[in-house]
């Protein structure tokens, strides 16, 4: 492993490690010491990439929501009509709630805390709903966008932590839902 300035990757193992260390002991359970310790650099690596602890958690989280609004846009782009959009936001739900993405669950509930408590985290969720609705208005109107937006976290945070998780056509039919109500009013 390259060392001080050679090391190209330094600051990405760093950043990548913060967000595992939170998905693992919450933003509370943050350190420099833990999370050199898991990016594999030396403590001091930490303050020569990030001015302190504020400034890598806002750019771990940028991070995270940059990845997330990808995914969004990845598994909206190839609807061709507005049955298949309907289609996409549904598997978009069950990806987001399948066992395998309980670290993004965790993850997404650690900013909202943060963005409930302090202003400039609430600008970063604030960007990410933005950026996310985006990739629905190419489907559906700003406001439906909107309600779709809400409608894909409750949806998400509901399937991913109840005991028995309510199956692809309850999703559907939620979305599909809203989608015809906008549809009537347009």
């Amino acid at each position: 492993m390259a060392t001080g300035h050679t090391d190209p990757q330094r600051r990405e193992r760093i950043i990548a490690a913060t967000l595992d260390l939170i998905a693992d002991e919450g933003v509370a359970g943050v350190s420099h010491r833990k999370i050199a310790s898991r990016a594999g650099v030396p403590l001091g690596s930490m303050t020569y990439h990030f001015t302190g602890i504020d400034e890598l958690l806002f750019e771990a989280f940028q991070r995270f929501t940059d990845h997330f609004v990808i995914v969004f846009g990845g598994c909206l782009a190839g609807a061709a009509d507005r049955e298949q959009a309907v289609e996409a936001v549904a598997d978009l739900v069950h990806a987001m709630s399948a066992e395998d993405s309980q670290r993004d669950l965790v993850l997404t509930q650690e900013l909202y805390t943060l963005a409930a408590r302090r202003p400039a985290y609430r600008q970063l969720t604030h960007d990410w709903m933005r950026r996310s609705r985006v990739h629905l208005e190419k489907h559906f109107d700003a406001d439906t966008a909107r309600q779709l937006d809400a409608l894909i976290e409750g949806l998400t945070l509901h399937r991913a932590l109840a005991r028995e998780p309510h199956d692809r056509a309850v999703t559907v039919e939620a979305i599909r839902r809203i989608t015809a109500t906008r549809e009537s009013l347009s």
